[in-house]
């Protein structure tokens, strides 16, 4: 079975949301040990077990994971074009810093690309959209409310972005998408940490089905645009009080 094949539930399911992203740009869904590395390190990066500025050691990734530093080289590599790791020259990789600049930036260009998307997708008939934004907003409804849910309610925003840029047939247009989407991944977490946040997110996911539904491509922009602003002045406010502290 292709990736393209995949049932959307599983999909939504799969643990790490960096081997989501390089599942994304291939037709079978397999790695290289490159690729797992990366994952595995990408996933520490997402979660904040490696904060941001921390230092990434080659070394020590080739012990444990028993692999030569080539392959570790090149996970870096990944992790660097991803925008989660910096390579400085005779120091090694860190993890990328956090800042209300670059999250302006990213979403910007977010925005713009999902918009792309949708009116693409919207001009043309397409048996699959609505249903997977509906079992999509589904599952962000059901984690909104719990307290310890901020961060798989992001991933799963994260994996319905991504899976509806697929659903456009445009390979640049999705690899673009889901590249971005990653980078601005740590952000969203933090956009989304509280419960009214997240229930503000999914009432504009569930208008924006009400229009998607009535076909209203402009409607859906706006709400998106919304959504995705007010999760980036949350983010803002965020790392504000973590420069604070």
């Amino acid at each position: 079975m292709t990736l393209q094949d995949m049932p959307a539930e599983l999909l939504i399911d799969l643990d790490s949301a960096v081997a989501f992203r390089l599942f994304a740009d291939q037709d079978e869904p397999t790695l290289t040990v490159s690729e797992q590395i990366a994952s595995r390190v990408g996933e520490r990066i997402l979660s904040g077990q490696l904060a941001p500025g921390a230092r990434i050691g080659e070394q020590e990734l080739a012990d444990e994971f028993k692999v030569s530093r080539g392959p570790v080289r090149d996970a870096l590599r990944i992790l660097e074009r991803e925008g989660l790791a910096t390579l400085l020259a005779r120091r090694g990789a860190i993890v990328t810093d956090l800042s209300a600049q670059e999250l302006s930036e990213l979403l910007d260009i977010r925005a713009g690309l999902f918009e792309v998307a949708v009116r693409k997708l919207m001009a043309q008939p397409c048996t699959q959209l609505l249903p997977l934004m509906r079992a999509g907003t589904e599952r962000l409804q059901a984690l909104a409310g719990q307290d310890d849910a901020g961060e798989l309610y992001a991933q799963t925003t994260y994996r319905l972005l991504i899976l509806v840029a697929r659903l456009t047939g445009n390979r640049r247009l999705q690899r673009m998408l889901t590249s971005i989407s990653l980078q601005t991944l740590r952000y969203s977490k933090l956009g989304l940490s509280s419960v009214a946040r997240r229930q503000r997110s999914v009432t504009l996911w569930q208008q924006a089905i009400g229009a998607l539904e009535a076909g209203d491509a402009d409607r859906v922009v706006q709400l998106t645009r919304q959504r995705i602003e007010e999760s980036a002045h949350e983010a803002v406010q965020q790392l504000g009080q973590r420069g604070q502290s």
